[in-house]
């Protein structure tokens, strides 16, 4: 069984789009260590809704913090601190997505960043959505996975743009799982459609 890591090359790029049709695609279990604000409508609560199968299983949050910030800063206001041996990945037979916050290097205390909590043997996936900037945040995040050694690949998310999609393909060399439209809506249905495209990508 494998574990899958979703980072973004920023916020709001679409990685819990992108975990649920993997999770979909797989029938994986789903996990996100940690949220960071909107707890009544979380990131867990969301692919929830968007999974179809009967065989994922959601698990807990390692830390569920109330505002929606940097986790570091979003920790110093619960009160609490962030400690890399409290999070603890979930025992599972299945395979296992799990969805960072933020990209790559969002602080979790004053020394571990999102990345510290990447085993070597995981398969890391990037969204990457296009806007000003976006090549270089892209290029930046599989250039510091490359270097680490991870196997990456990568996963496209709204409208295409084929200049910025070519250059990152051509100077990254990795695998691209496919793109993810700028869709109306997401539902069941929709994610189901998707998980059925990428799936021999994965």
């Amino acid at each position: 069984m494998k574990t899958y890591f979703i980072t973004g090359i920023s916020t709001e790029v679409g990685k819990t789009v992108a975990a649920a049709i993997v999770t979909e695609a797989l029938q994986a279990d789903y996990w996100k260590p940690v949220q960071a604000g909107d707890l009544d409508n979380s990131d867990t609560h969301k692919v929830q809704r968007f999974i179809s199968n009967s065989r994922s299983v959601f698990h807990q949050n390692a830390y569920a913090l109330h505002t929606p910030m940097s986790p570091h800063a979003a920790a110093e206001i619960d009160g609490i601190h962030i400690n890399l041996k409290d999070i603890i990945v979930p025992k599972t037979d299945n395979h296992l997505v799990i969805e960072g916050a933020g990209g790559l290097l969002v602080p979790l205390n004053d020394c571990d960043t999102i990345l510290d909590i990447i085993e070597p043997d995981y398969k890391v996936i990037v969204v990457s959505r296009h806007y000003l900037g976006s090549i270089n945040h892209t290029l930046l995040t599989i250039n510091l996975l490359q270097e680490k050694g991870f196997d990456v690949s990568l996963i496209f998310s709204g409208d295409e743009h084929p200049t910025t999609e070519s250059i990152i393909k051509k100077m990254t060399n990795v695998n691209v799982i496919g793109r993810i439209e700028e869709e109306p809506y997401f539902d069941q249905n929709i994610i189901k459609e998707y998980a059925e495209k990428f799936v021999e990508k994965l």
